[in-house]
């Protein structure tokens, strides 16, 4: 019954055996991750290679010109009825290529309405210029109207932000995908050139109140106009090190699981072999007992 017993246990341990080489041994894996890897960076390096000798998108950038208008005597109207002052200041803005039309107001009363006013149309929002504002796009969120408004409810300072347009190109650089240098700068400079007009802003504010002493009023406007252009490159080395790195650490994350799998499958092998060489000399044992008996 023994033997029967030990033989039970020599066939479940080869059975096991067996299993565990199939799925331990297996070169070809191996073979193909390291060839692929190899390949992903070959193509990479010859990506980045073509891109250098070959580029189609160039770089262009703007000369930014910044204007603090000077600020003149207000036009006070006061109105009896409705006991408010209205102030009014009229500036004259460069249209060309005006980007960015700013107004800000120091000293106002509580609940005192500011408004930006172009008849060309401005696009605006209560977010736009504010550096802690989360997921904000002027492109997707700004209103175009001809004037803009706040409320300020505590009084103090006040501010609105404006733009001619939400194309990021007009503005602080871009990017242009041309066949030639030539073709590329006539590209960036169709998208930089716009005339603002008619160009005169008018701030207004209306405060509660015969007010004798007008608030402060800045107003200021960026022109942006065609500054250069260059070929975007790039420093082949090192984005070829780059490329490298990144593809060895995508395939080891591959290859570390793999390999550790694959150690831990040997090691438990082993453990079986040991296992088998114990099983067979007991079955060996006990054959030699049964014929000493015998």
């Amino acid at each position: 019954m023994k033997i029967w017993e030990n033989a039970s246990v020599i066939e479940g341990a080869l059975v096991g055996l067996d299993m565990q080489k199939a799925l331990a041994q297996n070169p070809n894996l191996l073979r193909t991750l390291l060839g692929l890897s190899f390949t992903l960076i070959f193509l990479l390096g010859y990506a980045v290679y073509g891109a250098t000798i070959s580029p189609s998108y160039y770089l262009y950038t703007t000369e930014t010109e910044i204007t603090v208008h000077e600020t003149n005597e207000p036009t006070k109207l006061y109105d009896e009825d409705n006991n408010v002052t209205n102030w009014r200041w009229t500036f004259t803005a460069d249209g060309d290529n005006l980007t960015w039309v700013n107004a800000s107001a120091g000293g106002l009363s509580r609940n005192s309405v500011m408004k930006l006013t172009s008849s060309a149309g401005l696009y605006s929002h209560t977010d736009l210029g504010d550096p802690d504002a989360d997921d904000f796009s002027c492109e997707d969120r700004c209103y175009y109207n001809n004037t803009h408004e706040l409320i300020s409810d505590d009084g103090g300072d006040e501010a609105i932000y404006s733009m001619t347009t939400t194309d990021p190109g007009r503005r602080n650089n871009g990017t242009v995908y041309a066949n030639s240098l030539e073709s590329a700068e006539q590209k960036a400079r169709e998208i930089i050139e716009y005339f603002h007009t008619p160009s005169v802003v008018i701030v207004e504010i209306t405060e509660k109140g015969n007010k004798s002493t007008s608030p402060d009023v800045i107003l200021t406007t960026v022109n942006e106009d065609f500054e250069e252009i260059e070929v975007f490159s790039v420093d082949a080395g090192t984005e070829f090190l780059w490329a490298v790195a990144a593809v060895v650490g995508c395939f080891s994350m591959i290859l570390i699981p793999s390999f550790t799998v694959y150690f831990a499958a040997r090691a438990k092998e082993r453990k079986n072999e040991l296992k088998l060489e114990q099983a067979e000399q007991q079955v060996d044992e006990s054959i030699d007992s049964e014929d000493d008996a015998n």
